[in-house]
């Protein structure tokens, strides 16, 4: 249920965004009641509070934009800063793997 309901708080938000209404809980339990949607009433009021502040407009883009230029990077054989992050983790997975591997027992010993 928390997954749809922050999907449906999400949304909801970005409804009020485009509309230019101010994102408040209430709004967000208008919209969410508008489609007769129904989540635990701390749900609009947590977003509304998380969103307080920030440019959503600039979160959207950035998100947007960012991925098909890092993926654009990565299958050109170019390194960037964007790409550096992500094959590090990479390698810290395969090196706690590794680690996971030898547990220091056998089960014939």
């Amino acid at each position: 249920m928390a997954a749809s309901a922050e999907m449906l708080c999400s949304m909801a938000a970005l409804v009020l965004k485009d509309a230019g209404k101010e994102i408040t809980g209430e709004a967000i339990s208008a919209v969410l009641k508008s489609i007769n949607a129904e989540v635990e009433s701390y749900w609009p009021k947590l977003f509304a509070q998380a969103l307080e502040g920030l440019d959503i407009d600039s979160l959207m883009t950035a998100v947007g934009s960012a991925a098909p230029a890092a993926a654009g990077a990565v299958a050109g054989g170019a390194t960037t800063a964007a790409a550096e992050p992500a094959a590090a983790e990479k390698k810290e997975e395969e090196k706690e793997e590794e680690e996971d591997d030898d547990m220091g027992f056998s089960l014939f010993d």
